[in-house]
């Protein structure tokens, strides 16, 4: 009986702690919380940095520890109850897992600098890293989930496009290199002189402190200027057209999925906004109940965490029906 109830307050425990249940008003309102409190971190280390407020850095240090103090139990609980973020895999592997995810590295990240302040530089550094546990509460929600989707379906062409920036960075910096060294020595050091001035002149940010003097140099510039506005442009288009592609696939889902009148079935393409979302996430954006999946010669029993996958056929039935029955 005590190991019942004891699986049972991990999976509340869970439950609450799993950030984007928006259906769990304890677990929407610890969302919150932790939102808060990542905030009033941030904004410690930030006013911690002004001489002026030297004054106040015995109340940043409290603030500091409380709120690293909170880190540290999400830290805990999130390690403890990993069975259930993981339920294929045993409890001590899943707490492995968890611990090598990018959402435990985030969070080990955001701890240690507190612990090592006064040692190497690079765990002061890590105090940055903070900012990325807002990027974890907030990837649960559209407006990140629209960006992640994004880079995820167009990463090859992404990859293609800053392939090709790094290629003429290294080209331009040689170049820039062999005109401009004997000219200016001092300016001109190494090909990473070089690398300097070609990643702002590609980037078109130019900022001055480096420039050519001489006619091969500023021939070679103005070309490199011109091909920085368009290699800039590839990128940025690519991206552009994945966001017009994601926003049309989605009201296009939502128009399709709302005349759902009854139990149906769906199947899961490269086209399909399913895809890669996990159950609760698909039963929370399109208002549905996920009965059954078929995939392939196997009939999965749907929980929350499981991932739908290319190919899958999903038997859904809309929550309003669902509800209907209920009553």
């Amino acid at each position: 009986m005590g190991e019942i109830r004891k699986k049972s307050l991990k999976k509340r425990i869970f439950d609450i702690i799993q950030i984007g249940n928006k259906d769990d008003l304890i677990s929407r309102s610890f969302d919150w919380f932790i939102v808060t409190i990542i905030i009033l971190n941030i904004l410690t280390v930030f006013l911690d940095t002004f001489d002026e407020l030297s004054g106040l850095k015995p109340l940043f240090r409290v603030i500091e520890a409380v709120t690293v103090s909170v880190f540290c139990i999400e830290y805990i609980l999130r390690i403890w109850t990993a069975c259930y973020l993981y339920p294929e895999k045993r409890s001590a592997k899943a707490q492995l897992r968890f611990l090598y995810s990018f959402d435990g590295i985030v969070d080990l990240l955001t701890i240690l600098p507190f612990f090592f302040l006064d040692g190497f530089i690079v765990f002061r550094m890590l105090r940055v890293v903070r900012i990325l546990h807002l990027f974890r509460v907030n990837a649960h929600y559209d407006s990140f989930h629209v960006i992640t989707s994004v880079l995820v379906e167009k990463k090859n062409q992404i990859i293609s496009s800053v392939f090709i920036i790094v290629v003429l960075m290294l080209a331009s910096s040689l170049g820039i290199y062999s005109a401009e060294h004997e000219a200016q020595p001092e300016a001109f050091k190494n090909a990473f002189s070089g690398i300097w001035w070609s990643v702002s002149t590609l980037l078109t940010v130019g900022y001055g402190d480096i420039y050519p003097i001489t006619v091969i140099g500023k021939i070679m510039a103005i070309l490199i200027a011109f091909l920085g506005v368009g290699v800039v442009a590839v990128p940025t288009g690519i991206i552009s057209a994945g966001f017009v592609e994601q926003y049309t696939k989605k009201q296009n889902s939502e128009a399709r999925f709302s005349d759902i009148s009854d139990v149906g079935e769906i199947l899961v393409d490269d086209k399909s906004a399913f895809k890669g979302m996990t159950v609760a996430e698909a039963s929370e954006k399109y208002n549905i109940s996920v009965l059954v999946i078929l995939r392939g010669e196997l009939v999965i029993v749907p929980t929350e965490t499981i991932k739908l996958k290319k190919n899958d056929i999903i038997i859904v039935k809309t929550d309003k029906l669902v509800k209907g029955k209920h009553k």
